[in-house]
């Protein structure tokens, strides 16, 4: 017992070393609240980073959230919910460059740092550079200092496990931080919907729901057995994530497994010859990335999204490495070829390169920034 007959904190974290300390922090519309940063005028208005004719809504202000914008949301559609939204091209070496300062925070309090994304992370504070007792603390502290360095607010979640921390960090957003302790983990997952839970997409939780499986406590009512049955090898996990556990670690600088470009087009492409000059162009962010950092890799795919959003891809992995440009665009043409003649009209193409390694079997290099 502490002075006073207080349990000192985090007594159970003390007594048993597989209790975790970890924090994901989420930056509160990232994009979005840069922009609005940079320029005074936008501050308050509804606001929406990606492409305004053609795309989608890659970033909403919590100002654009309020008329139901959100991202990944055709901008079109966008449009239609709030007249007022001001579409802003994307300026992604601003945005990794405020990522790097974050980082940078990160690290002063732990080398055990894994990015999720350029603005969100997990950090794994059980042992911290600062020997910072609380880890509810080092948030605040790191929250703190964030907005100092970067004029920008992130939201925290702190809890004894990555699945939790990432859903304590949505609990009290913008700007804000939820701790859910280990005794509390497994209610705080029985009374949430599935369709908050990190690992199930709208695939997922229409399948769930027809399944009878609203709910953290109906996915906890599952049998391993059913779950492995109707989910195959994810069912695992949704039976451990189910009763607050899950057991993966916190893996700082993961090798970048594959890198990759793709466009939205103003109008849509109906002729072979604009096919393939579309694919030549978005190829060439693919190909200064690998003359950049020295990277090579053995499988090509190519994206094709057609007018009326169905989505194909054609692959090809090569027994040696593409080692340059001329034939990383052999081998794209080849392969968007296959879909000719077209069927439909194409709206977006992508070009992505995986099975990255170094000449000479050296790894690929960790992600020094939070990427895409």
């Amino acid at each position: 017992m502490a002075a006073g007959g207080a349990k000192p904190p985090y007594t159970r974290a003390m007594a048993d070393p597989e209790i975790r300390k970890i924090i994901h922090v989420d930056m509160d519309a990232f994009y979005a609240s840069v922009e609005q940063r940079d320029d005074p005028a936008l501050r308050g208005r509804p606001v929406a980073v990606g492409g305004r004719q053609r795309g989608v809504v890659m970033a909403a202000s919590y100002e654009a959230r309020t008329f139901g914008v959100r991202s990944a949301m055709p901008s079109a559609t966008a449009k239609r919910l709030c007249a007022e939204l001001v579409f802003l091209k994307p300026r992604f070496d601003v945005y990794k460059e405020v990522s790097r300062q974050i980082r940078e925070i990160f690290l002063d309090y732990t080398p055990l740092v894994e990015p999720l994304s350029l603005d969100e992370a997990y950090l794994d504070v059980t042992t911290n550079l600062k020997g910072m007792p609380l880890a509810s603390e080092i948030a605040r502290e790191i929250r703190a200092r964030i907005l100092e360095r970067t004029g920008l607010t992130a939201s925290a979640g702190i809890s004894y496990n990555k699945f939790l921390a990432k859903l304590a960090s949505d609990h009290r957003k913008p700007n804000g931080q939820t701790v859910i302790p280990p005794e509390k983990g497994p209610a705080f997952v029985e009374s949430l919907p599935v369709a908050r839970f990190h690992g199930v997409g709208p695939a997922t939780e229409a399948r769930m729901k027809r399944l009878g499986i609203h709910t953290g406590a109906d996915l906890k009512a599952q049998s391993l057995e059913f779950l492995k049955q109707s989910f195959g090898k994810s069912g695992a996990y949704y039976h451990a994530i189910a009763r607050g556990h899950d057991e993966r670690r916190v893996v700082p600088d993961r090798p970048r497994k594959s890198v990759g470009s793709e466009t939205t087009f103003m109008q849509d492409l109906g002729r072979p010859a604009e096919i393939e000059q579309g694919v030549v162009a978005v190829l060439d962010d693919v190909w200064s990335y690998c003359a950049r950092t020295g990277m090579v890799g053995r499988t090509v795919t190519v994206k094709i999204k057609y007018a009326d959003f169905q989505i194909v891809t054609r692959s090809r992995t090569l027994d040696q490495p593409v080692a340059s440009r001329e034939a990383l665009e052999r081998t794209s043409l080849d392969l968007v070829r296959t879909i000719f003649p077209l069927e439909k009209r194409v709206r977006l193409l992508g070009v992505s390169l995986s099975n990255l390694d170094r000449p000479g079997g050296q790894p690929a290099a960790p992600q020094m920034t939070l990427e895409l």
